[in-house]
This record gives C-alpha cells, structure tokens and sequence, in this order.
C-alpha cells in the first residue's frame, strides 16, 4: 500500500475529515476539518470522495515522504511549499494546485504566511484506523486517531472517485492580511439576555483573537464587553459549531470543530457556516469584526 511517511512536525498535525456526527447523546462532539471550505477543497483537487480523511497542519510547517507515487494538494493557510525528488531536484509547489509526488520525494511545508491551518489531500484519502466512523482528531474528548508525529507512517487509502483537477489552480482559503476578518453573525437564539444595545457593542468595534483560542474555540476580547441585562445562568443546553457563547466577562467564544455538545452560558449569535471557515483560520492577535446579517 502506498504511504506518506512523516519526518517532521513544526507545531501540530493530525488527520481530519467529515467528523462523528450522531454522538452527542453520548457527550461527543462531531469534530472533524475546521476549515470545512478549505479540506472540502483539497479533497475536490484530488478527485476524492468528500468523506476522504486530510491532514490538518497548523501553521503549515510539515514534512512528508512520499512511499510511492502520490497526487497532492494542499491548500488554506499558504506558505511556502516545495518537492525535493529523490534525484536531488527541488520544485516549487503551489497552494491550491495539484501535485504530483514519486517514490522517495519529500514534500516540505514550510510556515505559512497568512491564516492558520494548511490541508493536505492525497489522492484516496488518508486511511489511517477510524474511531467510531471517522478519521478525525477531537481534541476536547482525546479521541480518533492520535495527532501526527515525526516517524508515523499515513496509509493512502482508496477513498476517490474523481479526476484529478492538473490544470485548475484555486485561491488560497485564508484570511486577507491588512485588515480585520469580517464574520457573519445570526441573531440568537439566547439575545435577550444582553442589554438592548449588545448589537452595537458586538459590531461596532474591533475584537482581537486571544492566545487561548485553539479547536474547541476562538477566543475573543475587545475594549467593551457584552453586558448581560438578566442574572443567573441557563440550564446547560445544546450548542452548535459557530455559537458564540457569552461567559460572564463578556468577551464571546467562537466554537469551532472540537466544541463542547452542551453549555450553560447564552448564545448571542451563530455564525455562517462560510464564516467559521474564516474564523478557523485566525491567529491569535488577529483583529475580527462582527457583522449581523439575520
């Protein structure tokens, strides 16, 4: 069977795909990508079935081998990437184009530029064992296949049925630099435990990403908070990815992929499902901006 063979992991990596929807009764989350847009993407590049499982690289920085011959594509947050063939030659190798691996070459990922997670597709998916239906990584419950580290050895399993797209090159999925992310927000369902004016304190201002956001969720803080008008706290209720969950100091939480199945603070808005992409895709002391659009 052909592998790609991990020789090094700059930060953190590990293999994601659709997620383990249908557990929640148990205490499970779905998981899975959490730039669904991006992974979705790669896996298109390559000919895959959407269920295929990618690896998930934060800030890129990953090296591959590949074990025979492999089609690639990488794609979200870009940096740069390049294909050292087993003679010794050295190509460059874009962000949203197909690549074309042979036995002995390495693939080098390096620190991406913008953005914060990379995806890479292998034609067939990566088929390393599934937990309970799915490929994916759940950080908050520790479970799915074990995050990716220097010396394992990814399967490529047999998980397409589609052409390749060579010839098409498609835009990185990343955050532009220069200027705040703009996020899509639908009202509620929990807005009337906030002051009347928390729609002009949630989009009329800047929020910064903090240094604690991860996969459960982006974290945020901004110069005035949201200010509840109603005391005490909700029984715990379910939530969904892109909730934005309110603590008591006012700074919303953005769920992303790993996100708690229940929670006891109130949620102002929900996100577009386009705007979580982008939201995955925040560094900390990236600036946002919230936009109601429902």
């Amino acid at each position: 069977m052909t592998a790609l063979t991990v020789l090094g992991v700059g930060y953190a990596a590990s293999t994601q795909d659709l997620g383990r929807p249908g557990f929640s009764e148990a205490g499970l989350g779905a998981a899975g990508a959490a730039d669904r847009g991006a992974a979705a993407l790669a896996n298109r590049m390559v000919g895959n079935r959407p269920t295929a499982a990618v690896l998930e690289a934060l800030l890129g920085s990953v090296t591959l081998r590949a074990d025979g011959h492999v089609v690639a594509a990488l794609t979200g947050a870009p940096g740069p990437a390049a294909v050292e063939r087993a003679d010794g030659r050295v190509h460059g190798a874009a962000i949203g184009a197909v690549l074309m691996l042979g036995p002995g070459d390495v693939l080098r990922v390096g620190l991406s530029e913008t953005g914060l997670r990379t995806y890479l597709a292998v034609r067939g998916g990566l088929a390393v064992e599934p937990v309970l239906g799915s490929r994916s990584w759940d950080s908050l419950a520790g479970l799915g296949p074990s995050p990716v580290r220097a010396g394992d050895v990814l399967p490529v399993g047999v998980d397409a049925d589609g052409w390749p797209l060579v010839d098409a090159v498609a835009p990185p999925l990343a955050p532009p630099s220069g200027g705040p992310v703009v996020l899509d927000v639908v009202a509620g369902p929990r807005d009337d435990w906030f002051r009347p004016d928390w729609r002009r304190t949630l989009t009329g201002q800047t929020w910064t990403t903090r240094p604690d956001s991860d996969r459960v969720g982006v974290r945020t803080t901004a110069p005035d908070p949201l200010v509840r008008q109603r005391d005490g706290e909700l029984p715990s209720e379910g939530v969904e990815t892109g909730s934005l969950q309110v603590p008591p100091e006012g700074h919303p939480v953005l769920f992303l992929a790993d996100h708690p199945v229940t929670g006891g603070y109130p949620v102002v808005g929900v996100l577009t499902a386009a705007s979580v992409d982008r939201a995955a895709q925040l560094r900390p002391g990236d600036p946002l901006r919230f936009r109601l659009v429902g």
